[in-house]
Formats: C-alpha cells, structure tokens, sequence
C-alpha cells in the first residue's frame, strides 16, 4: 500500500518542509514533487518525480532533465500532456538564468569570457551544437547565432553560413562556439581545419575572426590559444 504525502509527518512533506527549513533542504525528487504538485492512485508526487530522476541512465541526475522529450515525459504513468509542457518549460528556464541578464553588457576580452557566457548552455548538450558570437568594434557581444542543430562535425558546417548574418548585420568581429558531446574539450584534427577555413574565409571580407572555443563538461579549449592565435590586442 502506497503512503500518501498527507500520511507523512508535516516535516516530511515537500511544501510544509521547504517553508519550514528552506529549500535547500529539500533533496531533488522532493523539488520535482512540488513542481508535480500530485501523484496517481498508485505513486506519491515524490515516487512520481523519482521515476522521472532515474529515467535516463545516469539515475538522479537533474542535468538530464533537459534531455527528457516529451513524448517520454508523456510516457511516464501520471505524466500527462500538460505536466509534460511544464516540465519542459521549467528546463528552459533553467537554463536561460544561467545566461547574463543583460547580453548588450557582455564584453569579450578573453576566450574564458566565452566561457563564461555559454558554459551552461552548452555543457550538457547531448548532440554538437556550433554557434556564432557577433561582436562590435569594442567586443560587445551584439548577437548569438545558431549554426546547426544535431550535426555530428562542426566539419560540416558551410563558412557561408557562419559568416552569413554577420554580413547582414554589419558584425566586425565573431567568435565560433561548439560543443563536445563527450565532455572532452580537447579539439579534433576536423576542428582546427575548421577553424582555419573559416579564418580564411572571415578574412577575405573584412571580418575577423577572434577565437574558436569548444565546451565541454565543465572545461573549454580555445584553439587560437592552443595553437597560439588568440588576438589580445583585439
């Protein structure tokens, strides 16, 4: 027979607990409980939001909520459409608060400044995403820029299209960003012929090219660094 959450000690249950000692206090099922707010006939909300930390291989690992579809939300028994778009909403939320508040304030000097700004975004990705920093004459960012979604090889991205809006929108200066699945940063023999096929390419029309970061998980490579083409004059 499945306790209920009314069935525990008020010091047990995820609402009374959180306003009683903090919600530091609560561990990560009971702050997915909260957001769940109910469970079914047969599971608590807390046995609910277990089922949900354990549902990828990693087990209770809330960075692997943001790579939970919602067709496998939805495949949960008590997880309907609506919960569903909630928790994919909370996910995005998430992870747009680790972004700056005010992006027109974010100054580039250094590739750990990159860093800095896109770690969390792009940490945790499952597949390779390459983006495109925008920069102005001072090295105000001024737009990112996704390049392609799910690609294998940032290899096999065009220089057209990595230098297209930059053209539009009269960008001086960009950044490259891609993520390593793996959460090696290191960069492949693909990426540093990358790098310079579009260093070439960049240069030809008037826009510089300042960097070339790859994220992994928790850790970054700037290839102009490491092949010693980082511009700290810029």
């Amino acid at each position: 027979m499945t306790i209920k959450i009314k069935q525990l000690p008020e010091s047990e249950r995820p609402y009374e607990k959180l306003e009683m000692y903090g919600e530091k206090m609560l561990s990560n099922s009971e702050l997915l409980a909260i957001i769940l707010k109910n469970g079914t006939k047969d599971k608590t909300s807390i046995d609910l939001a277990n089922e949900i930390l354990t549902l990828k291989q990693d087990g209770n690992n809330l960075r692997d909520l943001q790579n939970i579809t919602l067709d496998e939300f939805k495949g949960i028994k008590g997880i309907g459409k609506v919960k569903a778009i909630q928790l994919k909403a909370i996910c995005e939320l998430a992870k747009r608060m680790s972004r700056p508040i005010n992006q027109s304030k974010v100054q580039i000097k250094q590739s750990s400044d990159v860093a800095d700004y896109i770690m969390e975004e792009l940490r945790f990705e499952k597949v390779e995403l390459v983006k495109v920093l925008l920069l102005n004459t001072k090295n105000i960012l001024m737009k990112v820029t996704d390049i392609s979604l799910g690609g294998t090889n940032s290899a096999s991205v065009d220089p057209k299209d990595v230098l297209l809006e930059a053209i539009k929108i009269g960008a001086p200066k960009i950044i490259l960003v891609h993520n390593h699945p793996s959460g090696d940063s290191n960069p492949s023999k693909s990426d540093i012929l990358f790098t310079q096929r579009i260093y070439e390419a960049s240069k030809l029309i008037g826009i510089q090219l300042l960097d070339h970061i790859v994220i992994g998980d928790g850790n970054y490579t700037s290839i102009f660094s490491e092949k010693g083409l980082w511009n700290t004059n810029v």
